[in-house]
């Protein structure tokens, strides 16, 4: 029996409930583990009845409410209440790395099946990431939705639906990238707070995410490879303007190198940085 892989990607992509969407995003990968390469390949040629569409929301849940990133209240995280704020925010962001990966399946439909197999992998990772924090959350008498959030994650979504190429340059490596810089002095602030079970969450989460942001450079050098594109002056035109406000030093630099960019990349932005902050 033929498998619908894009109609599958699209029913959890829009699928509302946290619970559910994470129930059906690791079954879709553990099933497409259990198929055959030959099989995966045919029926991703296979005619879908999911059709590529633009979303301008993908499936969120009615709270947490969704307001501007500036307006989202900073608690330093030395009180329990900050922590909460803190593990609520990773919530938001997994749950939306979720959507950002099924997304990746379901839209970009022209790539190979082992893309198809990376994002699944990736959207099955931050399932575990979110139910993870959930659970820490809820472990602390809260949960997710009981603060507000900001959209930003799926702005970016909608902003690169046009282009494979400029979604693996724009979301792995620049958005999931900056979680690579902020991550570690996270982890060392809450072990500090003798919160050893929240810190020990997030080492999880940020080395998993090397491998995450590992998979969009390796895709977006295949796709500069097969466009016949110079992939340093592709990111680096994709930086400018308002990408640009997305970078922040420090950079983790080990990290980032791990993850698979190179030092002319770390040029690259450090420099773009540099010219947004002087024009400000």
């Amino acid at each position: 029996m033929s498998t619908d892989w894009f109609y599958l990607s699209e029913m959890a992509l829009l699928e509302r409930d946290p619970a559910r969407k994470t129930e059906l995003t690791q079954s879709l990968y553990a099933q497409w583990l259990d198929t055959s390469a030959n099989d995966q390949q045919q029926q991703l040629s296979e005619n879908s009845q999911s059709l590529v569409r633009k979303l301008d929301v993908a499936g969120q849940p009615d709270k947490p409410e969704l307001i501007e990133a500036r307006k989202v209240a900073r608690r330093g995280i030395g009180t329990l209440e900050g922590r909460i704020a803190l593990l609520h925010s990773l919530a938001h962001i997994e749950f939306n790395a979720i959507n950002l990966a099924l997304d990746a399946v379901y839209r970009f439909r022209d790539m190979p099946v082992l893309y198809v197999t990376d994002w699944l992998k990736v959207a099955n990772d931050e399932a575990i990431h979110f139910n993870m924090v959930r659970e820490r959350l809820q472990s602390l008498g809260a949960d997710y939705g009981d603060f507000p959030a900001h959209a930003g994650l799926w702005q970016m979504a909608r902003r690169t639906d046009h282009d494979v190429l400029v979604r693996m340059a724009l979301v792995p490596r620049l958005l999931e990238a900056r979680g690579l810089d902020v991550s570690p002095p996270m982890i060392k602030k809450l072990a500090h707070q003798k919160d050893d079970i929240s810190a020990a969450i997030l080492q999880r989460i940020y080395t998993d995410e090397i491998t995450h942001v590992e998979v969009g450079n390796r895709w977006f050098r295949y796709l500069v490879d097969q466009r016949k594109l110079d992939g340093l002056a592709v990111f680096q035109d994709l930086l400018k303007g308002v990408n640009s406000a997305y970078l922040h030093s420090p950079y983790n630099d080990e990290a980032r190198l791990q993850a698979g960019f190179t030092v002319d990349e770390m040029a690259i932005i450090r420099e773009m940085e540099k010219e947004f902050k002087a024009a400000l």
